[in-house]
C-alpha cells in the first residue's frame, strides 16, 4: 500500500485485534485499487513527517545579540541597573528618555540566554506599553527596543505569544516593515516570524494584515544578508502550520519570491526556502500544483546534490511530498531529472538522508507501471538491494516499503525482474527484525509475489530461491508469533507454497536448480 510518509506501507497493526488476512491482502493488492485512493493514502500519511522535520531549524528564535545603535543609552542602562519596579515606572513615564531606558532594560532582561523572565514582564503589564511604543515614529530607537522585547516574548509559549497578539502588536509591527530605519524593520520581520510560526490562527492574522507584500518589498540587491535570512525565515513560517494550510492567495503571493530565494547562494536562505516549499507541498495536489507550475523543479533537483544537510533535508521532504501528488505531478519531477540524482542520494553516508531518499523512491514506486519502469531504467534496484542489506533498520523499513509499492503496481515482467533483482535474500533476513510492521509487510510481499507471478517456471524458480536462502525456514518460525496476523500469514504461505505445492512438484527438490 503506497503512502507519503516514512514509517510503513500499511497502517499500524492493532496487536490485539488484527484484521483478517484476506482483508489485509485486499489493502495490499494493486489490481482494482483506485489510484485516487492510493494517492490520498500517501498524502494523509505524509503528516507523520512533521514530528521530525524541523529539528535543525527553530520555529521561533530569540534575539540575544546586542546591536542597538544607541551606545550612550546602553551605557546608561548598565549604570542605572534598573529594577523591575524602575522599569514599570519608566515605561509609564512621560519622559521619553526614561521610557527608552526602561524599555532597553526590559529588553536586556528578555535577552538573557537562560530562562528569560517572559512571564514576569507579561505579568508586570508591560506588553500594552511596548505595543504603544511601536507606534512612536519620531522615536526609532524606542520602536526598535520595543520590537526587540516583543520579539523575545513572542519566542515563548503559545500563551506568551498570544498575549503579544491579543494586545494588538501585529498591525504596528507590519507598519514598521516600512520604517526607513533598517534595524527597526528587520526587528519587526523577526517578531512577525515568531508570531506566524506559532499557529495557523496567528499566521493567518499576519497574512490578513497584508504583511506579505511589505515583506517582499523589503528585498533588494543591496539588502544585508542577515536581513534577507530573516525575511526568508519569516516567509517560511508564513507557509507552515495546517488545519488550515495557508490561504492559496497568500501562497501565490509568496511563490515568486520563494523561487527567487531558491537561486541564492546562502545555505540558511536555501534551507528556509526549501522548508517553506516542504510545508506548502504537504497540503495536497492543489498546493503542489502551485509549486510545480512555477518551474522550480529543476532547481530543486540541483539542490538534491547539496552537501549541506540543512538544505538537502528539506529539499528531500519537498520532493517526497510532490511525488505523493498526482501521477502528472510525479511525472514532472521525473522529467526534471530527479531519479537520475536519487541514486547518489540513496548512498549518502547519513542514515537520516538515506531514509528520506528511500521514502521518495517508495512514493514513486507507488505510482503506475511507467513510473515503476523509470526506477528500473535509472538502475535504482541495485541501490535498493544495498539498502536492504546494509542500511540501518529505519532505512531498511523504507526500502521494504519501496519493494511492496513496486510489487503492487508492477506488470508481470516487472514483478519477475523484482523477484530476481537480489531483494529477496536481504528482505527475508529482515523477518528476524524487531519490528512487526516490517515483518508484516515482508510476508505480504512474499505472498503477493507467489500469488501474482503467473508463469509456472518463474514461480518454481521463486520458490527455490526462497528455499535456498532459508526463507521458508524463517517463515515457518513465525507460525507461532504472538501477533495473530503474522502467524496466520506465515502459516498460509507455508501450507500453500511449501507443503501443498511440494506434493504437486511445484517446489524444486533440494539440490536441483531450475
Amino acid at each position: 500500500m503506497p503512502r507519503a510518509g516514512p514509517g510503513g506501507v500499511f497502517p499500524p497493526v492493532n496487536m490485539a485485534t488484527s484484521e483478517a488476512p484476506e482483508e489485509r491482502l485486499k489493502k495490499f493488492k494493486y489490481r482494482g485499487k483506485e489510484m485516487s485512493l492510493r494517492r490520498q493514502q500517501r498524502i494523509d500519511s505524509s503528516l507523520q513527517l512533521r514530528k521530525s522535520r524541523k529539528d535543525e531549524q527553530a520555529l521561533k528564535r530569540r534575539n540575544i545579540g546586542l546591536f542597538s545603535s544607541d551606545v550612550v543609552s546602553q551605557a546608561l542602562v548598565k549604570e542605572a541597573n534598573l529594577t523591575l519596579d524602575d522599569i514599570i515606572k519608566g515605561v509609564n513615564s512621560s519622559d521619553t528618555i526614561m521610557c527608552l531606558l526602561a524599555t532597553q532594560a526590559a529588553r536586556e532582561m528578555l535577552s538573557q540566554e537562560n530562562n528569560p523572565p517572559l512571564d514576569v514582564i507579561i505579568e508586570a503589564g508591560l506588553i500594552p506599553k511596548l505595543v504603544d511604543f511601536l507606534k512612536a515614529a519620531h522615536l526609532p530607537n524606542l520602536q526598535f527596543e520595543a520590537a526587540w522585547a516583543l520579539t523575545n516574548i513572542a519566542s515563548g509559549t503559545s500563551e506568551q505569544t498570544g498575549v503579544v497578539v491579543k494586545e494588538g502588536a501585529i498591525e504596528p509591527l507590519i507598519e514598521l516593515l516600512c520604517s526607513p530605519h533598517l534595524t527597526v524593520s528587520e526587528q519587526a520581520v523577526w517578531a512577525l516570524g515568531n508570531i506566524a510560526g506559532d499557529c495557523a490562527e496567528f499566521r493567518d492574522n499576519v497574512i490578513s494584515n497584508n504583511a506579505i507584500p511589505h515583506l517582499i518589498n523589503l528585498i533588494s540587491t543591496n539588502i544585508p544578508i542577515t536581513f534577507l535570512r530573516n525575511i526568508a525565515w519569516t516567509l517560511s513560517n508564513l507557509c507552515r502550520n495546517k488545519n488550515p494550510y495557508p490561504p492559496e492567495d497568500a501562497v501565490r503571493q509568496m511563490l515568486p519570491t520563494l523561487c527567487q530565494l531558491l537561486l541564492h547562494h546562502d545555505n540558511e536562505i536555501l534551507s528556509d526556502t526549501c522548508w517553506a516549499l516542504s510545508y506548502l507541498t504537504e497540503g495536497g495536489k492543489d498546493y503542489i500544483h502551485h509549486v510545480v507550475t512555477t518551474g522550480i523543479l529543476p532547481r530543486l533537483v540541483e539542490l538534491m546534490s547539496s552537501s549541506e544537510l540543512n538544505v538537502l533535508t528539506p529539499c528531500l521532504h519537498t520532493m517526497g511530498n510532490i511525488v505523493a501528488g498526482t501521477n502528472e505531478q510525479t511525472q514532472m519531477v521525473i522529467d526534471a531529472g530527479m531519479l537520475k540524482v536519487l541514486g547518489q542520494v540513496l548512498r549518502h553516508p547519513k542514515s537520516s538522508i538515506q531514509k528520506l531518499a528511500a521514502w521518495v523512491m517508495s512514493n514513486v514506486a507507488a505510482g503506475p507501471r511507467h513510473h515503476v519502469q523509470q526506477l528500473i531504467l535509472c538502475n535504482l534496484l541495485p541501490v535498493l538491494v544495498n539498502l536492504l542489506r546494509n542500511a540501518e533498520l529505519k532505512v531498511q523499513k523504507e526500502a521494504v516499503c519501496t519493494v511492496a509499492n513496486f510489487a503492487t503496481g508492477a506488470s508481470q515482467s516487472q514483478l519477475t525482474l523484482l523477484a530476481y533483482s537480489g531483494v529477496l535474500e536481504p528482505m527475508l533476513n529482515l523477518l528476524t527484525a524487531p519490528d512487526m510492521e516490517v515483518i508484516t509487510v515482508i510476508l505480504d510481499v512474499i505472498s503477493y509475489l507467489l500469488q501474482q507471478i503467473d508463469d509456472l517456471e518463474d514461480k518454481k524458480r521463486l520458490c527455490f530461491q526462497i528455499e535456498e536462502v532459508g526463507g521458508f525456514e524463517k517463515i515457518e518460525s513465525l507460525q507461532h508469533h504472538h501477533n495473530s496476523y503474522i502467524s496466520h500469514s506465515a502459516l498460509n504461505i507455508i501450507e500453500k507454497y511449501l507443503y501443498e505445492e511440494e506434493d504437486d512438484d511445484i517446489l524444486p527438490k533440494p539440490g536441483l536448480r531450475v
